[in-house]
């Protein structure tokens, strides 16, 4: 037979050399006739080229007119070619033999028009496709009646792409992609179906071959395995109405109190008790115990959660990860929710769940770094692609990880819209942007010499900002009333402020100076606490700089440092005693609330990935009851509206005393933003128990309580003031009325008017 084709281009096929196997494989018109045949139609001369690898004999195969045409080889014994002469050429099958074994099937290469356009490969080229994953990754479709599953990858410096897996026995020789334009390679592989597994095999122009997941994945193997699953994201919502008064609320006035956690550590089970549905991973070499699922987490997580009275669920970095100990802060998988726990139907039915039960759901979301696996992004194509090719930029060495090049378009646009996915995909609340302050410094964590200053000469990653103000303008155009917090431990300015008065556009920053100065100063002795009065105090110096959350999180809480518990001085009800202070300081402080899991029961031990928390501990009185008051802190928090609707101005706050240092004692008023009600706090930070102590008030009236810490059924000595106090005439300048009061030992008291 006489090849139809060049034979070099044959060798492009055979070597996986081709750019576009398009031009050479499946069906191409030949000669065009203008003759008719017996029954008037035109005919027309089409080839049929197939590269079969494992294939002895070859057929192409027309399953309307039943008939079929033997293919011959040309130039290589497993390149085959087939001439027809006929009106036209659609739906065509072929016929294999390999061996022992016949199959039929249909030509990936007759399928010739990809389902990205040129206006996507524009907007991804120019950053603004901010919905690319529904164009990049894989995914079900069905085109000219045959479904099938679409690749498309973005690897533009990639010599050859081919999509393999078990259905092709992960040979890059029979499943080679094109490149369409814009660096993205794509194919249409008919009858493939959800379930399978699949990566992407890359070869460089050196010739060296890289197997990689795909970064626009829904789903990956559970780890340790590293393939990406063909994955179909449907889902029946039940929570329209959550999302209808998601839009319309402003969640700066609204109380939020966060339940960090992560969910691998939270409550474990036994493999003798497999879960209903799915699969779940082990926990290391604990072969018998495995995580609890999504769906368990459902059932046991979401109503304990609420019965605390928490608004909120922050998961610590969901997206699928290797490596166990990183908590999900090296990830690999960025549109994948990990395997660990189930499918993507099942985390959706966990936040379903959530917001059946009145629960928002954020997700630690990690833009700033990624790992060096190789199965993951880093050196994609054989280069530099998704992170600087510059080490002085592109490497945390401290954190063994690679930083994205927030300068390249595709780079921007691949992280902008994997925040908008995980909002779009699975109705979550809100992210916490994890490690900001590494993002915005170029010298983060870096010597003299190891980093490149910007264009100005300064430390300031330029590129980095621009993709955080555009991250959240972008974010709130789909998104209002969503919560974007970042986690920014330096004193960059308006890191929550819009992003037309030049500010970053978070919503919400952690107020990680707060945590640093309330954690310093109750694990100081009581004793000497009057000379480290500014440590309570300095706070409120700040506090209304950024719309802040208050946070007491992981971090924290491992490394040697001890659970919050074990920080507290004194004997074990002193202890106590200054967590339930701190606690309620904490809640009537401006600011909105995180605490990491365990905390509200007073885990002793530290925070193990690995473990279970301490829940035989609710066996003891005192963690039981330490949980009853933080139960009752979040039902105050919450009817109270002095303590939620004003955080971020001083309108909303009023010390009445802050410079009793003696007596290590503070008190302010906290106002409802919306009407005249206010709510008194005084703290009492010594084992000492003050009597006659008077505290100015701007009303006269009865002071109803509701909050004493020190009460017996939290734990404490129950000393206070019969459930209230009336106010008396005070010839004080700041304050015509006061209380007098008897302030328990290391303790909060909030106080109401009653009109």
């Amino acid at each position: 037979m006489v090849a139809t084709i060049a034979p070099e281009q044959i060798d492009k096929i055979v070597n996986n050399r081709h750019q576009n196997p398009f031009e050479v494989l499946g069906s191409h018109l030949i000669v065009r006739s203008e003759g008719s045949d017996s029954n008037g139609e035109g005919k027309q001369r089409w080839v049929v080229r197939a590269y079969l690898p494992d294939a002895e004999a070859a057929w192409v195969v027309r399953p309307v007119e039943r008939t079929e045409h033997p293919m011959e080889t040309v130039h290589h014994p497993h390149f085959f070619e087939c001439t027809l002469d006929v009106a036209e050429l659609q739906n065509y099958q072929i016929r294999v033999r390999e061996g022992d074994r016949e199959r039929v099937m249909y030509d990936p290469y007759a399928f010739k028009s990809p389902l990205i356009s040129d206006f996507d490969i524009h907007l991804f080229g120019e950053g603004n496709h901010h919905r690319i994953y529904e164009k990049m990754g894989a995914h079900l479709i069905e085109t000219g009646g045959i479904s099938g599953i679409y690749f498309a990858v973005w690897a533009p410096n990639a010599f050859n792409v081919s999509v393999v897996g078990n259905f092709n026995n992960w040979d890059g020789r029979k499943h080679q992609m094109r490149a369409i334009g814009g660096g993205i390679w794509d194919l249409f592989i008919p009858e493939l179906e959800v379930g399978e597994i699949y990566k992407y095999e890359i070869k460089n122009v050196e010739g060296h071959i890289f197997l990689k997941s795909d970064p626009y994945g829904f789903q990956q193997e559970i780890r340790p395995k590293t393939a990406s699953v063909i994955t179909d994201l449907s889902y029946e919502w039940q929570d329209a109405a959550w999302l209808e008064n998601r839009r319309n609320t402003d969640p700066q006035e609204e109380p939020i109190s966060v339940y960090e956690m992560h969910l691998g550590s939270w409550l474990h089970d036994s493999f003798d008790n497999p879960p209903a549905e799915g699969k779940v991973a082990p926990i290391g070499e604990k072969h018998n115990t495995r995580f609890l699922s999504y769906r368990e987490l459902a059932e046991k997580l979401i109503p304990y959660v609420k019965q605390m009275g928490y608004t909120h669920i922050e998961v610590l970095p969901v997206s699928e990860h290797p490596f166990d100990g990183s908590w999900g802060y090296q990830v690999a998988g960025h549109f994948a929710p990990t395997s660990r726990f189930g499918s993507p139907q099942d985390f959706m039915y966990f936040v379903d769940r959530c917001h059946a039960a009145g629960l928002g759901i954020i997700v630690d979301w990690v833009p700033g770094h990624f790992p060096k696996d190789s199965h993951g992004l880093a050196r994609f194509d054989g280069s530099n692609l998704y992170e600087h090719a510059d080490p002085r930029k592109g490497e945390h060495k401290g954190w063994g990880t690679l930083v994205f090049n927030y300068s390249r378009h595709e780079v921007k646009n691949f992280l902008i819209s994997n925040a908008l996915f995980w909002f779009d995909k699975y109705h979550i609340d809100g992210i916490r942007v994890d490690a900001v302050a590494s993002m915005l410094y170029l010298d983060y964590d870096r010597k003299d010499g190891e980093w490149v200053p910007n264009r100005f000469g300064g430390h300031e990653n330029i590129e980095a900002v621009d993709f955080l103000r555009h991250l959240n303008y972008v974010l709130f155009g789909y998104y209002p009333g969503v919560l974007s917090i970042a986690e920014e431990s330096t004193s960059w300015p308006n890191v929550s402020r819009p992003t037309y008065i030049g500010g970053l556009g978070f919503n919400f920053k952690w107020n990680m100076g707060w945590m640093h100065d309330m954690l310093n100063y109750f694990s100081t002795d009581p004793i000497h606490r009057k000379y480290h009065q500014n440590s309570i105090t300095f706070s409120i110096w700040y506090a209304f700089s950024e719309n802040f959350v208050l946070a007491l999180s992981h971090d924290e809480v491992v490394h040697g440092k001890s659970n919050l518990l074990q920080k507290m001085p004194g004997d074990d009800w002193q202890k106590f005693a200054n967590l339930r202070a701190l606690y309620g300081y904490m809640f009537t402080h401006p600011g909105k609330k995180t605490l990491f899991m365990g905390m509200e029961f007073g885990q002793s031990n530290e925070w193990n990935v690995n473990d279970d928390l301490n829940w035989n501990l609710l066996d003891h009185e005192p963690h039981h009851k330490l949980k009853h008051f933080v139960s009752d802190l979040h039902q105050l928090y919450k009817s109270e509206p002095a303590l939620y609707t004003d955080d971020f101005s001083d309108n909303g706050f009023e010390w009445i005393s802050c410079s009793d240092a003696e007596n290590s004692v503070v008190s302010f008023i906290r106002k409802d933003k919306h009407s005249n009600d206010f709510v008194v706090t005084v703290c009492n930070f010594t084992p000492a128990v003050h009597h006659d102590y008077w505290i100015g008030v701007p009303k006269p009236g009865y002071y109803r309580e509701l909050l004493n810490s020190d009460r017996a059924s939290y734990g404490g000595s129950d000393v206070g003031n019969n459930g209230g106090k009336e106010s008396h005439n005070w010839e004080n300048s700041d304050w015509p009325y006061a209380l007098s009061l008897t302030l328990p030992p290391l303790s909060v008291m909030v106080y109401k008017l009653e009109e």
